[in-house]
Parts: structure tokens; sequence; C-alpha cells
């Protein structure tokens, strides 16, 4: 049997939350979201691999998971799919088709260390981190440490004004170096975290040199001579791209909001082929940076004092409210980000599926969720579609119909998986699903998959170390 939700559990959440808040009510300066600046309030303190302020409480949600039966040390079997979950797959030999990947969720540190001592005598890279005091640049340094990519040498970079700012890996405390006196020779990997116009600029630069650019902007997702990958979906496209005369040592990471989708969607398509995805979006704040974290915390402790919050970051207050309206608006009435989702997904998985999208900020600091709807050419039971979710790498189906039996973005944060759950037939249309994808879009729908991409290519045996 499953265990089941704690019921106080929502209600502590609740309570401590409050309490938090009249902590911090007496307008201590300067205590923001991406802050390190938590003196005044013991209850809470900056999450060392999110780079960013949470409720000491919030890796609780591992604890919370736990009580609900969701963490992933194994299968819980029921009827309708309860909480059944499916670890994602264990590292692959050079020649697997997939992505170094563990089971979702931090290893211990024990784990971690017994890793390092079994890989002392493999060959180690040089990897290099630009933008590494932002949140997904400190991200990508924590998932290097989770998941013991053998690296001989970490570089933190960013930019000028950053010189000497510390950021952690693992157990060490890295000072940041400028990026534009960065000598790249010799450097394997850049992970690149940094901005478009900056890695317009730096990427090709750094790419001439032997090293390969994994770049979480949005500048080369669109190149035709730029692959756009999602390991668990298209790692092949990695072998194409290494097998011609040329290429640009550039590699682009999709955005958030496509990444957890089409991880979901992919097992599907390969059965039952998609005709059309109806997508609508409710992303965290972090997805828009650390002044967007900020904004949300100090518009909600600014309204329980009844001061006016003002919109900075965003064109509307964020606190208690949504906003559909991510990134710019296009001639069709279409988000930049809404034209993103549906690009982005042709490029990846297929080009003939069509897709259209809404796209919301929601006041969730960090975890995107997705309600998707997924007509198919041929027919697919949710029961059917259930199984095949629960095999597909990268995937965790928890889909019990009860009170709880789904994920929601606190229980997604600081996780490697993609969540699904309430999956179900539409009975409006033939062939029709619906289901509810939630992840951490700061590990896979950033830093995780920029990780992972670097790990297919050594796992294929696509990298010739620099020299």
């Amino acid at each position: 049997m499953t265990a089941p939700i704690c019921p106080l559990s929502w209600s502590y959440i609740t309570s401590s939350f409050l309490w938090l808040l009249s902590l911090v009510i007496p307008s201590k300066p300067g205590l923001t979201a991406g802050s390190k600046l938590v003196q005044s309030a013991p209850f809470i303190q900056p999450s060392r691999s999110h780079g960013r302020l949470l409720f000491q409480h919030l890796p609780f949600s591992r604890r919370l998971r736990a009580l609900a039966g969701f963490h992933g040390c194994g299968e819980t079997h029921g009827q309708n799919g309860e909480n059944r979950v499916s670890p994602l797959p264990r590292q692959s030999s050079p020649a697997g088709d997939g992505p170094a990947e563990e089971p979702p969720g931090r290893k211990s540190r024990i784990s971690r260390e017994r890793g390092r001592k079994q890989g002392s005598d493999q060959m180690g890279y040089k990897v290099a981190v630009v933008g590494a005091t932002g949140n997904v640049g400190r991200e990508m340094l924590a998932i290097l440490d989770e998941r013991d990519f053998p690296v001989d040498e970490v570089f933190a970079i960013a930019s000028r004004r950053s010189i000497g700012t510390e950021v952690s890996f693992g157990d060490k405390t890295l000072k940041c170096k400028d990026l534009e006196t960065f000598d790249f020779n010799g450097v394997d990997f850049c992970l690149m975290s940094a901005g478009s116009a900056v890695s317009k600029e730096w990427s090709p630069k750094i790419g001439a040199k032997g090293c390969i650019v994994i770049d979480n902007s949005s500048c080369w997702r669109y190149d035709q001579d730029v692959p756009l990958i999602v390991p668990e979906v298209n790692a092949h496209a990695l072998d194409e791209y290494m097998r011609r005369p040329q290429w640009k040592n550039i590699i682009a990471n999709p955005n958030c909001s496509t990444a957890q989708l089409v991880v979901a969607l992919k097992p599907l398509h390969d059965v039952a082929k998609i005709k059309r995805v109806v997508v609508a979006t409710y992303q965290s704040v972090s997805g828009a940076g650390k002044d967007a974290m900020d904004e949300l915390w100090n518009q909600t402790k600014g309204i329980f004092v009844t001061d006016s919050p003002t919109p900075k970051k965003f064109t509307k207050q964020i606190a208690f409210n949504v906003i559909p309206h991510i990134d710019v608006f296009m001639d069709s009435g279409d988000t930049k980000e809404e034209w993103k989702m549906n690009a982005e997904t042709k490029k990846i998985l297929d080009p003939k599926i069509k897709l259209t999208a809404t796209c919301v900020r929601v006041p969730v600091f960090v975890g995107h969720s997705e309600a998707v709807n997924i007509e198919f050419e041929r027919p697919i039971t949710a029961d059917e579609a259930r199984d095949i979710l629960r095999e597909a790498p990268g995937c965790m189906v928890v889909d019990k119909r009860e009170n709880g039996g789904y994920v929601t973005p606190v229980e997604c944060a600081g996780d490697f998986a993609t969540f699904i759950s309430r999956i179900r037939e539409d009975q409006t249309i033939e062939n029709g699903l619906n289901i509810w994808v939630v992840s951490d879009n700061l590990r896979k729908g950033a830093a995780l998959n920029t990780v992972q991409i670097a790990e297919t290519l050594m796992n294929r045996g696509l990298l010739k170390k620099a020299a």
C-alpha cells in the first residue's frame, strides 16, 4: 500500500510560511530571494544548489514526497497507476542511446564520495561554467558535483564586475574569473548561461579553440547548423552533428518549458504518433531570473504589511496573481515564449507536429507545470500511456486518482525527473489524452539538460579531449 500524504504537512507549510513572514515583516533591509542575507530569520537559509533564498524546508519537499510515497527508490503498485514511479536509467555504456542518468533526486554525500573514489582512475575533463553567478550557472555547478561528472578542473566564469565572486562547487569554493581574459585553450566543455548577447559574441570564439559550447540561451536554437538537444529525445542528432566535416562546436539547449514537454511527448509519439498538442504552461518566476524571484518575494511580503506592490520585472503584480504574458508579443498575437515552444518541439521531436501554447507566469519560485492535451494518429488508452511513460527515460509517473495523487512544483523542486500526473483520455476528440507535466525548470529545464548533453557526448564516444 502507498503511504498517504500526511494531512498535517500542508498546514505545516502554510503556518511556517506565515510565521516566516512575521519574522521579516518588520522590514529588515536587503532580505531578497536572490541574496545571501538571511541574518534576521533563523528559520530560512539560502539553498547552495539553487543559489537563491528558499525556505529551509523546501529541500524538505523530499521529506514530504517520502511521506506521500513519491520517493523514487522503488515502485508502489495499484490500480489507476497510483504513485507508481519509474527511476531514470543508470549510466549507459559509451554505445548507449541516452544520457548518463541517475535515479531522480540528489545523491547522498557518502554516495558521491564513493563514486569519486571508484572513478579516480578515469580521464577527467576541464569544464568552464560561463554565467556562474546566475541561477542556472550555480545550478550547473551543483549538478556537476551531484552527478560526479568526471572533472579535472572546473572554472567559474562571469563578467568583469563579478571577478572574485565566490560560488560553490561541492565542498569547494570557486572564485569567478573574467570572461574577456580567460583562456579557453585546453578546456573541453563550456557550459554557457550568460544570455543571448554574450553567447552570440563568445560562443563562436570559444568553439574555435576546440572547446564544445553547450549554450542555454535562445541564440543558437534556431540555427540550422546547430543541434537542439534533449538527450532522452534526440541524442542521435549529436552523432550526425559530430560526423560532419565541419561544425561550430556549439550545441543548443532548449527553452525550459519545451524541455520537460518533449521528454513526456517522445515515448507517446513513438507508439501512437502525435498529430496536435495544446499546452497551457504555469511557469515559475525563477525562469525570469533572480530579480524576478526578488520581486515575487518583496511583493508577497509587502502585501502583508499593506505596501503597494510595484511591478518592475513583470508587467503586472505577480504576487497572488497570474500573468498570461512571457517574452514579447509577436504579430500573430502569440508571445515569443509560445512561438519558441512550437518551433523547438518541431526541431527536436517532429516537424509535422502541430502545437499551440498559452504561456502563463505564476507566483511560484521554482518548478514549471504544464496542462497538455494531445491528439494522436493511432488509438492509445490512458492505461497504455501510463505504462509507456513509466518505462521512459527521464519520466516519473505519479498518478493516483485521489487527493494528493499527483505532483506539484513544491515536490519537484531539486529533482532531476520530469513528473507526469493526471493521465486521462479526452472524450471530446478521437485518440486524445490529457496529461499534467511538472519539472524543476532550473534543472531539467536548463542546467541538468546541459550537463546531460555533455554526458551524452562522452558516453557515445563523440568527444576528443582537448589538448
